[in-house]
This record gives structure tokens, C-alpha cells and sequence, in this order.
């Protein structure tokens, strides 16, 4: 029976503009194409930080500067930005895979997922989005004339952020079940999902961003995967960053990893939600390793990677 693996990557990786992120998502379709040349089921999911940042800037300013143009709220940029990542992997997975002569579909499932109206993620913003960084007073202007909230990145300028709310129900499950085990690469859940919240009349689309992280465990968890792999920009999770006893891990047990998460050894909005979403995830008796895009194929051999195991 083959292996099912949940991979996970960040909306970072994919560029700042479509013609950018189409010549970056070259490498992710090349890393995919091998993991299923090994034999794997998978299953993808992306961040979208950057590009829902970068829809909903580009059409909320047409709706200020031009008559006629409509408001996009910020959930339909959400379900947009899944739309085009989503294309844009289908197109080079596919074409990975013809090279290879290797026969499957590979589907982008537009996919919901419900957020507690009450959540505290909603009073606390903190998902960066957009690809610009402003200075202080720009931020402040652009603040007072639109109500967005930014947050100082050091050495970098000012960063929009957003509410993040934790996942707590993939609406669209049984269709990326189905789709799964009918043998197609599906890539579910782009940017955590698009957050909605139950009301008396329907789902309804709030602002915010889901991280990524937190929704692929929870995804992996419910379609019983057997691995969540999360692929980012280092080759293994390290402690101490930065200093003189930044250490990489190879293997982070349990205890070890809640003791670490509790001295604060992962960055807010970098680090912390992998390491917590690995966490959740082994707890619940499935296996997680974080590493580099290029390392993928490797790291499923043991040779490279931070490896949870329950």
C-alpha cells in the first residue's frame, strides 16, 4: 500500500509576481514529480501570504482610482490566490511528470476552511502578507486612510499584517479524500484556506489568512496520512539561531520540542507554527519532518531533515 504524504510549502517560495513564481515553482514540480516517482501519494498545500497580499492591494487600489471597479473583499482574494498558485503548479507538475512518463491527474481543489468566530487570532494580527515593505510614515498614512494594520519587520520596514485564526474544519475534505484516493496529485487548502465561519445562513468568508502549517497538519491528520512534510528554506530546524550555539537537529523527540517551543526557540511567524504543526501532528501517532525543497526526496531516505516521530 502506498505511502500518503501531506508536503507543505510557504507562499514564499513561490516569488513576488505570477511570471516570477511560474519559473520558481519549476523546482517545487521537479521535488513533487520525485516523490511520486519513489512511489509516494500526495498530497500539497501552499502558503499564499504574499499573493493574497498583492491581489487584495492591486484591487482595492483599481476601486479607490477607477469608477466602476468593484471592492474585492479579502476572502475572494484569498479563493483567487488559490486559483492561480493552483494553476500554475497543475501546468508543472504536469509537465514534470509527461517527462517522466509517469500517467496521473493533478487537480487544484478550491478549499474552505472553518475559523471560530471567537478565536482570538481575530484581535491579534499577526500573518504578514503582501510582498512590500514600508517605512514608517508611509504605513502610518496608508493605516489611517484604509485601516490596514502593519507591523515593523527589523531591517526591512514595515509589513501589513492580518488575523490568523486556527483551522478547525476542512469543508471541502471528502471531495481531496476522493480525488486522493482515486490516485490524483491534489493540491488542497492553498494559503491554509480560505476562512469562513458558520452562521444561521451559510458559511461566510472572513479577512484573515489560516498558517499554512497548522491546516496541513490538520488535513494530514484527517485524511490519515503517514507523513507531513514541510518544506521551507533551511535543511533542518536549529535552536539557539543566530548564535554562536545555533545548534541543527536531526531529530526533535516530544518533550524536547514543547520544552523549546515554551523557551521561545522558534520565531512567531517563521519557525514556531512548523514546529507546532509537527508537533500536533506526531502526537496523534503520524510521523513529520521539516526541511529544504531541494532536500525532499532525501529527507524521506532519513538522510537529512528534523524528524518528529510519535
Amino acid at each position: 500500500m502506498k505511502q500518503k504524504i501531506v508536503v507543505a510549502f510557504g507562499g514564499n517560495a513561490l516569488g513576488k509576481t505570477p511570471q516570477e513564481q511560474l519559473k520558481k515553482v519549476r523546482n517545487t514540480a521537479k521535488a513533487i514529480a520525485d516523490l511520486v516517482e519513489e512511489g509516494y501519494e500526495i498530497i500539497i498545500t501552499h502558503g499564499n501570504g504574499p499573493q493574497v497580499g498583492m491581489i487584495n492591494e492591486a484591487m482595492e487600489y483599481a476601486a479607490r482610482h477607477r469608477e466602476g471597479i468593484a471592492f474585492m473583499p479579502f476572502a475572494e482574494c484569498g479563493a483567487m490566490s488559490q486559483g492561480y498558485i493552483g494553476y500554475h503548479l497543475q501546468q508543472s507538475i504536469r509537465r514534470q511528470l509527461e517527462k517522466r512518463g509517469i500517467e496521473k491527474g493533478v487537480v487544484s481543489v478550491i478549499t474552505q476552511v472553518a475559523v471560530d468566530q471567537k478565536d482570538p487570532g481575530f484581535q491579534n494580527f499577526t500573518k504578514p502578507v503582501g510582498n512590500v515593505w514600508y517605512t514608517k510614515e508611509k504605513a502610518e498614512a496608508i493605516a489611517a486612510e484604509t485601516g490596514y494594520v502593519f507591523r515593523e519587520e527589523k531591517g526591512k520596514g514595515y509589513r501589513r499584517v492580518v488575523p490568523s485564526p486556527r483551522p478547525e474544519e476542512i469543508i471541502e475534505l471528502p471531495i481531496i479524500k476522493t480525488l486522493a484516493e482515486a490516485g490524483n496529485i491534489v493540491i488542497a487548502a492553498g494559503g491554509g484556506g480560505i476562512p469562513v465561519v458558520k452562521t444561521d445562513h451559510g458559511i461566510k468568508g472572513v479577512a484573515a489568512v489560516i498558517d499554512k502549517d497548522y491546516t496541513s497538519s490538520l488535513l494530514a491528520k484527517e485524511l490519515h496520512a503517514d507523513l507531513l512534510m514541510i518544506l521551507t528554506n533551511i535543511e533542518k530546524v536549529c535552536i539557539n539561531y543566530g548564535t554562536e550555539q545555533e545548534e541543527q537537529l536531526s531529530k526533535l523527540s516530544l518533550p524536547d520540542a514543547k520544552k523549546y517551543l515554551e523557551e521561545g526557540q522558534f520565531g512567531e511567524g517563521s519557525m514556531k507554527p512548523k514546529v507546532e504543526a509537527c508537533l500536533c501532528f506526531a502526537q496523534n501517532g503520524g510521523s513529520a519532518v521539516i526541511t529544504r525543497l531541494e532536500c525532499a526526496r532525501k529527507a524521506l531516505k532519513h538522510r537529512t531533515g528534523t524528524w518528529f516521530e510519535p
